[in-house]
């Protein structure tokens, strides 16, 4: 569910990646080995996809990961506790996740990260049942990344949005 403590507007927990954005991250990964969030309509390619609760899954055997965690409370987790495990985890990560800076997980996890690109779209148009025609993200979202290649990450994300790399990981 999308909150970001706003109200929800829908019980889907489906919101997938959209195209303009999952494509990129293909390529920046060349191969991603897990989506621990995956579900029926998601379009992102992925070597495993997970459809139950990903966060009760090793991650540690994995190299690359893209996280879409759901926004709301979903299996007796939050977004707190997805992106924990992705700033715990051995692997390079990626999390597309609402900005909501005065947030706990921001400042233990996501300031944390290598690098964070804010995107220009205002509004996320998630795809829902297959397709883009909503009204999009209540939210502005980002992408976080933990990994190694941050230069990479960069060149490769910095047509989407302003990248920036937090200060407590330089």
């Amino acid at each position: 569910m999308m909150t970001a403590g706003r109200k929800i507007k829908t019980k889907s927990q489906d919101w997938c990646t959209p195209l303009k954005y999952a494509k990129p991250i293909e390529e920046f990964f060349v191969k991603i080995d897990l989506d621990p969030c995956s579900n029926k309509e998601s379009i992102v390619n992925a070597e495993v996809k997970l459809y139950d609760n990903g966060l009760v899954h090793n991650w540690d055997k994995y190299n690359t990961i893209y996280v879409n965690p759901p926004y709301g409370k979903a299996c007796n987790s939050s977004i707190y506790d997805w992106l924990k495990k992705c700033y715990e985890t051995k692997a390079e990560v990626i999390a597309l996740i609402p900005v909501a800076t005065n947030t706990k997980h921001w400042k233990n996890f996501v300031f944390k990260a290598n690098v964070i690109c804010f995107l220009s779209d205002t509004r996320l148009k998630f795809l829902i049942n297959g397709t883009t025609n909503n009204k999009g993200a209540s939210m502005a979202c980002c992408l976080v990344y933990w990994g190694g290649r941050t230069e990479n990450f960069i060149s490769k994300f910095k047509k989407y949005g302003t990248c920036c790399i937090p200060i407590n990981s330089a």
